[in-house]
């Protein structure tokens, strides 16, 4: 089986290409822009048939060299950072590369799952997979509703191979240190805890109070399976399931909660007692920061993953509590230190 991997050497994608090698998959076509060098680190320890750079591989898709030879697309690659303003270069990454990799996977029957993201919702309050619950805020966001909306579009015109989009919610997890300023909270939180002692978190917003607003993490453990359950439908069931879905746990948790797992994670790592928010807050150990002015207006302080389609397509994953994978996470940071 030839599996085609976009974005392979990114956070995702990595995880993703070393999930599927622990099943047997090694015919892998790693397509991705390599201009930050420090990415070979994520497949350092991964088996891969071939690495394509990623304008080579849409040059070749555009004149056929790969037709009939690919039985797998998953397309992990884009720019996500949702403060990128240049719009043209986002479309172009974003939005016209998937569109041409889902021509070509749909001319070849050629199951497709790829990354969306939940930053399509912008400002709702309710995150179901539905057009009216969906207005992005920036580009970036913007992007990803627009490829949504061509998917949708061969929904309704009836689909040669299954398509399935995942709506990324805020992901953390190993692998994604090249992203610098884009890597998660957690690792943000981590690294300063460990220069200073201390985590700083946004003062509130929008009525929300001193790191109280909620966003649905979720660890990228489980949004490896996510890719891997479609996957393997598509393999072995003959009702091929489609759709674009949710990929967060259900449930939304503070930037405090979130700040003081990390924190309790390396208590627990070096033997000392964990702590309470108060505890935290009263050791100086969480300091709240100002609001960026520039993220006014552009900046969800509530998400949560509505999981009824998810559930419906017959996905009955358990997902990590926010304790438990971020636990899992700083143990791996803190072995490789």
């Amino acid at each position: 089986m030839i599996i085609v991997l976009t974005g392979a050497f990114g956070f995702i994608g990595s995880n993703l290409v070393k999930a599927l090698n622990e099943l047997g998959y090694t015919d892998i076509i790693a397509v991705d822009n390599l201009t930050n060098g420090s990415k070979i680190k994520n497949l350092a320890d991964c088996q891969i048939l071939d690495f394509v750079d990623k304008e080579d591989f849409i040059h070749e898709v555009a004149n056929g060299n790969y037709n009939n030879e690919v039985d797998y697309i998953f397309h992990q690659g884009a720019c996500s950072s949702t403060t990128e303003q240049d719009g043209k270069y986002m479309m172009k990454n974003n939005y016209e590369y998937s569109s041409v990799l889902l021509e070509f996977a749909q001319t070849n029957e050629i199951p497709f799952v790829y990354a969306s993201s939940a930053a399509v919702y912008g400002d709702k309050t309710k995150f179901v997979e539905d057009l009216e619950h969906e207005y992005p805020l920036n580009v970036y966001a913007y992007s990803k509703f627009l490829f949504d909306q061509i998917v949708r579009r061969y929904f309704e015109t009836g689909l040669k191979a299954p398509v399935v989009g995942l709506r990324y919610f805020n992901v953390y997890g190993q692998r994604e240190a090249h992203k610098g300023r884009m890597a998660s909270v957690v690792l943000h939180n981590f690294e300063q805890y460990q220069a200073t002692g201390r985590v700083k978190l946004f003062q509130g917003c929008q009525g929300y109070a001193n790191g109280g607003q909620l966003r649905d993490f979720i660890s990228v453990e489980d949004v490896v399976k996510m890719n891997l359950f479609f996957f393997n439908n598509h393999l072995n069931d003959k009702e091929e399931i489609s759709g674009i879905f949710n990929c967060g746990t259900g449930e939304a948790r503070s930037f405090n909660a979130l700040a003081l797992a990390t924190v309790n994670a390396c208590c627990a790592h070096q033997g000392n007692a964990v702590l309470s928010l108060e505890d935290a807050l009263a050791q100086n150990i969480i300091e709240y920061i100002p609001f960026p002015g520039d993220l006014a207006g552009r900046y969800q302080c509530f998400t949560q993953a509505d999981l009824t389609y998810l559930r419906g397509a017959g996905c009955e994953h358990t997902f990590l509590t926010l304790e438990e994978g971020v636990s899992r996470y700083i143990n791996l940071l803190l072995e490789k230190k």
